[in-house]
């Protein structure tokens, strides 16, 4: 008897734990996507290493692209968290895997030789689909234009990824993120030239567009590589951290792009 009362108890909590039931009828408005960014960055090594660190080790991505030929790969389901942006910050936002998407674009990045430091370009059909797949989340998690960032962006004290050579002129072009006028930044680079503003103005701009900047008005080498990170993104051709006029016009119109006021 003894047998039989544990054996009918044990069927009954095994049907109580598998016959849990919940009722979907009813979808709350109150809801959104849990998804805020998306965060692009550079392998720093080939496709076989890269896939080799992206689905054996601790470091993971929700996607890889490859270069050539230029395969997506879902590697974590988007719902689920990638280990992909470490210490990083945002707009006050803080640890940013929970709240991205990280893209991993296998490339080199960078290596530095006798001449000076050598940035590998990426392959324009790896560009095209990674616009392809822009297109896609951003369309699937309601994102506005913009919410496309560097890991550079989110922790410019450690990380040049993507790179100078990444196209991000190519994703405004396709409707993914806000480009500052040319004309409106030379304009404003005329008045700037006259007259710069203060390291404490360039800390402040900055910090509305999103970085993570001291605001104590010195030009010191954490404002620095902030100021670099930006101009690497806005003006790539010359990303030497120091706080210019043609960079001031750059922060000034984004601004105005986003109708903040200056």
């Amino acid at each position: 008897m003894r047998v039989f009362f544990l054996n009918t108890l044990f069927l009954l909590l095994a049907g109580c734990s598998h016959g849990l039931r919940i009722d979907n009828s009813h979808t709350a408005t109150g809801q959104n996507s849990r998804v805020q960014y998306i965060v692009l960055h550079y392998t720093s090594t080939d496709f076989a290493r890269s896939m080799h660190l992206l689905t054996e080790t601790d470091v993971s991505s929700h996607y890889l692209i490859g270069e050539a030929p230029p395969t997506i790969y879902r590697l974590v389901d988007e719902n689920r968290r990638a280990w992909h942006a470490g210490d990083s910050q945002w707009q006050g936002r803080t640890w940013l895997n929970a709240s991205t998407i990280g893209i991993e674009l296998v490339n080199q990045g960078f290596y530095d030789t006798p001449k000076g430091r050598y940035w590998q370009p990426f392959a324009p059909a790896q560009i095209d689909a990674l616009i392809v797949l822009l297109k896609d989340i951003m369309q699937r998690h309601h994102l506005p234009p913009g919410s496309i960032l560097a890991h550079s962006d989110i922790a410019p004290q450690r990380k040049v990824d993507p790179g100078p050579l990444f196209p991000w002129k190519r994703l405004a072009d396709a409707g993914l993120m806000p480009w500052p006028d040319a004309d409106a930044v030379a304009r404003q680079q005329v008045l700037f030239g006259a007259s710069l503003p203060s390291v404490q103005w360039f800390q402040q701009q900055l910090a509305r567009q999103g970085y993570a900047v001291p605001t104590h008005g010195e030009l010191d080498q954490a404002t620095r590589n902030v100021i670099a990170a930006f101009q690497m993104k806005y003006r790539p051709a010359r990303y030497d951290g120091e706080p210019d006029a043609e960079t001031a016009a750059l922060l000034l119109v984004l601004a105005a792009m986003a109708g903040q006021q200056p």
